[in-house]
């Protein structure tokens, strides 16, 4: 089960709206983010929630319930904790974030979700993976070599890649306006998904679903 959630971004005004922190974006999202707590440590901002917390916000919040608006059960085998964090290292040295708090915590790769952008992905998709290539992101190949290894779980977030600009630039830059109103399109979509795969024995099971999936057109 998932114990650490990774949002991967670059701190700094300068960087706040960019494409590169759609995570932090999708984090704020959250329709329980204003009761998040978090604090400064791991060379990040890292937040703790409580399994029951968090399945009674997700009921409250309407994004996962059981038939009756109560919270979900909450599975036998779901850690005591679950982490967020927002690595503070800028992107490129996401993983020395993630591995401080991953060793603290005794927290497995494969008990582990990075959220972060994707380019070769249109805006409006998102995509649900486990394991695979790190697509030339920067925070990806941080944290997998810090890990040792690429298995761990992803939710990405399409971009659109450019043809005719610089990357760096491009990822670095603001979304468009009309972009800003997709991704208030379909974070509420995804909302469920989050909730669903942190309250999962088996995220596995999402997989095939969530593997690109557009939940609207640019």
């Amino acid at each position: 089960m998932i114990k650490l959630v990774a949002f991967l971004g670059n701190y700094g005004n300068e960087y706040k709206n960019t494409r590169h922190n759609v995570a932090w974006k999708f984090a704020d999202s959250l329709p329980f983010a204003d009761k998040l707590y978090w604090q400064s440590k791991f060379k990040g901002n890292y937040a703790v929630i409580e399994p029951e917390k968090l399945a009674e916000w997700c009921a409250q919040t309407g994004i996962l319930a059981k038939k009756d608006g109560s919270p979900v059960i909450i599975p036998e085998e779901m850690p005591s904790h679950i982490y967020f964090l927002k690595p503070e290292t800028y992107m490129n040295l996401s993983g020395e974030s993630i591995i401080e708090i991953a060793n603290f915590y005794k927290i497995k790769p494969e008990e582990t979700l990075v959220v972060h952008d994707e380019l070769e992905l249109p805006v409006g998709t998102v995509s649900f993976k486990w394991s695979g290539g790190l697509g030339g992101h920067n925070g990806l190949r941080s944290t997998k070599q810090v890990f040792g290894t690429a298995d761990f779980w992803r939710l990405r977030f399409g971009l659109t890649k450019p043809n005719d600009k610089d990357i760096a630039s491009y990822v670095l830059g603001k979304f468009t306006q009309d972009q800003e109103i997709i991704l208030s399109q379909i974070f509420p979509q995804v909302h469920p998904l989050f909730a669903k795969v942190l309250f999962s024995k088996d995220p596995s099971k999402f997989l095939q679903e969530w593997n690109k999936k557009k939940l609207a057109a640019e």
